[in-house]
């Protein structure tokens, strides 16, 4: 069923309930609307957008921070066949314009956040934008652009277009982070959006009573496919603009949440706040918050050791994925397997999964190769880049640039990406090792480990080690816990710094290493002797 058909199905069948939650926590705002009202604007942006000759395969561009407006909007553009190309609010300029250009996007849809932004490219960006709508307070439209209330009023909002939509058809495009390098276009389909329905619903159980917590960006598939298994019955969905630990329990507390996605620096951060006596959690309605699942990332087995500590009851999952595999799910833990903190976990539903080498060939037991994943979420191709399409995806399996092995029991453990790995005098050495060995330290908040040139061994690790507050760390204190790594893993650059992640939890290790690759200040090449 194409997700759109789903918003029809629950609009008929709840209503007048409750769909969509926006909290404001610096606003003291909250702001709610109903399945019914989310169908008839949907409805409403989708008729206004054919009544301006926006047709099939058309690709209209988002640029919105999570709002109660985010979601009708996408679900209005996928209703007139055109494809939503939703865009990372932290891109700036450049890479606005490369994407929308990329895209040769006919409709650009953004918020306030973005007018300066906007107006230091629009005269570079190519003629195929016709129609510009800002969703943001009236008094701040720029000139240029139409305002979004104005733009929808006088249609219709009983029914979407006329559109004949198939299962199979291109749906949407989404920009990769661009932690590697610059953002590739991910071409996805309706089958591949509707598939992360299901297994999102068959991994989490939810039901029409559920209540899920979202936080991150909805741009991203992550966020966005895991709503989507509560989406699928029409559970409650509550968007909280904000990731302060307090305003995340007491979102989870007053809305009822039952299941909450979180990041790993998220999650750091309340157990720091619990830690500190800055959250005292007799205080909150916490019972019903049954499911807590993180992923994005590597995830430290220590810290959710803790998690575990202060949250008993709760069922914990890790998910696994990648935009070019509709979001998470390829591989997950399973809430059946909490006893196996560590590993990504097994195949996900209708999913497959290998472990390749180089050339191929299948890889078993504890050896080291490239993970690559097999199912109905997998990607049409990289929009516009043949070549890079026929590097990730060969034989209906996508490769997906991340190092993996198995365990003795069968699960697949995520070692590194592939572009991370540090060539350290022939060795290979893979950051997240070393990062989950420091995450044990009580006094580290985060750490980032990147290989640096060195003239005599290629590579060199070093670590960014961000300390928790009122917490003292020095290099003496970093080179004495380290050494329980074996020699050639151990840091051999120590700076204290922040650790910059995108909004998706991702380390932007390319960032990372424009600062510290030719940085001396902190070279403590005593510890390579």
């Amino acid at each position: 069923m194409i997700i759109t058909q789903i918003l029809a199905k629950n609009a008929s069948i709840y209503k007048d309930e409750t769909a969509l939650v926006e909290r404001a926590p610096t606003l003291n705002e909250k702001k709610t609307i109903t399945w019914n009202q989310f169908y008839t604007a949907s409805n409403q942006l989708a008729n206004s957008l054919k009544d301006q000759g926006i047709e099939k395969g058309d690709k209209i561009v988002q640029l919105m921070t999570n709002c109660l407006e985010w979601l009708p909007i996408y679900f209005g553009i996928l209703s007139t066949g055109a494809w939503a190309v939703p865009l990372n609010f932290r891109f700036e300029s450049d890479k606005i314009l490369l994407c929308t250009n990329t895209a040769e996007a006919k409709v650009f849809i953004f918020g306030e956040e973005f007018i300066d932004r906007i107006e230091t490219i629009k005269n570079d960006i190519k003629t195929c934008v016709e129609l510009w709508i800002f969703t943001g307070p009236q008094e701040l439209r720029p000139k240029w652009a139409i305002q979004y209330e104005s733009f929808i009023e006088n249609a219709s909002g009983e029914t979407p277009p006329q559109v004949n939509l198939d299962i199979e058809d291109d749906a949407a495009l989404y920009f990769t982070s661009g932690t590697t390098g610059t953002p590739k276009a991910v071409l996805l389909t309706h089958r591949n959006l509707e598939h992360a329905c299901e297994v999102e619903n068959a991994h989490h159980s939810q039901t029409h009573e559920d209540i899920f917590l979202c936080i991150p960006p909805l741009y991203h598939t992550g966020a966005k496919m895991h709503w989507m298994g509560s989406f699928l019955v029409g559970g409650k969905c509550v968007l909280l603009k904000g990731v302060k630990p307090q305003w995340i329990i007491e979102a989870v507390s007053e809305e009822l949440c039952t299941i909450v996605w979180l990041l790993v620096p998220w999650a750091h951060d309340i157990l720091i706040a619990i830690e500190n006596k800055d959250i005292d959690l007799s205080k909150y309605m916490l019972s019903q918050w049954r499911l807590m699942h993180i992923g994005a990332q590597p995830v430290p087995p220590s810290l959710i050791e803790e998690w575990n500590t202060y949250f008993p009851d709760q069922d914990y999952d890790t998910n696994y994925g990648l935009t070019e595999s509709t979001g998470p799910g390829c591989v997950h833990l399973g809430v059946e397997n909490v006893d196996k903190i560590g590993p990504i976990g097994k195949p996900g539903f209708d999913w497959e999964a290998k472990i390749v080498d180089k050339q191929g060939n299948l890889l078993f037991g504890n050896e080291s190769g490239e993970l690559i994943v097999k199912g109905p979420g997998v990607m049409k191709e990289y929009y516009k880049n043949p070549e890079a399409t026929g590097d990730a995806l060969k034989d209906g399996w996508l490769y997906t640039g991340d190092i993996a092995r198995y365990d003795i029991d069968g699960f697949i453990w995520l070692v590194d990406r592939k572009k991370d790995m540090i060539i350290y005098g022939g060795e290979n050495i893979f950051p997240v090792e070393i990062e989950n060995f420091f995450q044990k330290n009580k006094k580290i908040k985060d750490i980032a480990v990147i290989g640096i040139p060195d003239d005599r061994l290629g590579e060199i690790p070093a670590g960014i080690i961000s300390v928790k507050p009122g917490c003292i760390v020095c290099e003496s204190d970093i080179i004495e816990f380290q050494q329980e790594l074996p020699r050639y893993k151990q840091l051999k650059k120590i700076f204290f710094g922040d650790v910059p992640r995108n909004p998706t939890g991702k380390i932007e290790k390319p960032k990372l290493r424009r600062i510290y690759a030719n940085d001396k200040r902190k070279d403590i090449k005593k510890l390579l002797r």
